[in-house]
């Protein structure tokens, strides 16, 4: 069964935000969401304080006391935003916001990357791409900065939460400005290659013919489907060669690939 949240990687990536689409995201959920969707509830993993994005398998598949999927979003330390579940997350428990209740049924789930611990710091790329992808998720949803709320803020009791660790006013601010069009838009990623070429960007999800000449290229197992181990690969490889390392194949690193093949 394909759910209802089918809509949230072309709503993100319109924002100029990264994307990674994690295999079964369409049909992964404890039943679909409710017909009205009233706002975002951000989190944080509060998990390891290295990699990317390590508690992926985590929300995918839940914890001993609590079945997966946790959230419809995760959010890695790069800014890349990985769809994990179009249906119901189990992401909020008890609480309000708003005077709304139902977390789960009617509230966006997004588990950012972060310790939990005042020596995590936030990275600036993760940051603007929470604040980015909670405004396009409101604005697809008809719904102002006020309809976001940190788990902290939605949790019953009061104090049953932590997260995020980072103050809800100000970051909905930031929210509010992206929706006005105050704050300036994010440089895309350019369709054409400095070279003239336009081979298409590839990232998580993507299949074919182009994915086993990348992976060729990258030193890893040529079998035409980008997951996780040739993301990995990338990253090492745009590391190595003083790239961002999002683990996404656009034109700045097909150039370098060329160059080094």
């Amino acid at each position: 069964m394909t759910y209802s949240l089918i809509w949230l990687p072309e709503v993100l990536k319109e924002a100029g935000l990264k994307v990674a689409l994690v295999p079964g995201w369409e049909n992964r959920g404890v039943g679909d969401m409710g017909s009205t969707i009233f706002g975002v509830i951000c989190h944080h993993t509060g998990t390891a304080k290295t990699g990317n994005m390590p508690s992926l398998n985590t929300l995918i598949n839940g914890r001993s006391d609590l079945p997966g999927p946790l959230a419809q979003l995760g959010l890695g330390r790069d800014g890349t935003y990985y769809v994990l579940a179009a249906g119901k997350c189990n992401h909020a428990g008890t609480g309000s916001w708003k005077g709304k209740t139902t977390g789960n049924t009617n509230f966006i789930g997004i588990e950012a990357e972060n310790g939990g611990s005042k020596d995590d710091l936030w990275p600036e790329i993760q940051m603007e791409a929470y604040a980015r992808g909670v405004a396009a998720i409101l604005k697809h949803a008809g719904l102002d900065a006020d309809h976001c709320a940190g788990h902290k803020e939605y949790a019953l009791p009061a104090g049953r939460k932590p997260d995020p660790r980072f103050d809800m006013n100000v970051f909905r601010s930031n929210v509010a400005s992206i929706m006005n069009g105050s704050t300036p838009a994010p440089k895309l990623i350019p369709t054409i290659e400095p070279s003239g070429k336009a081979r298409p960007t590839l990232r998580r999800g993507a299949t074919g013919v182009l994915v086993m000449q990348l992976q060729k290229l990258i030193g890893t197992t040529q079998d035409g489907d980008f997951g996780s181990k040739t993301e990995a690969s990338v990253r090492v490889f745009q590391r190595n060669h003083n790239l961002v390392p999002d683990g996404i194949v656009g034109p700045e690193t097909w150039e370098v690939l060329d160059k080094v093949s």
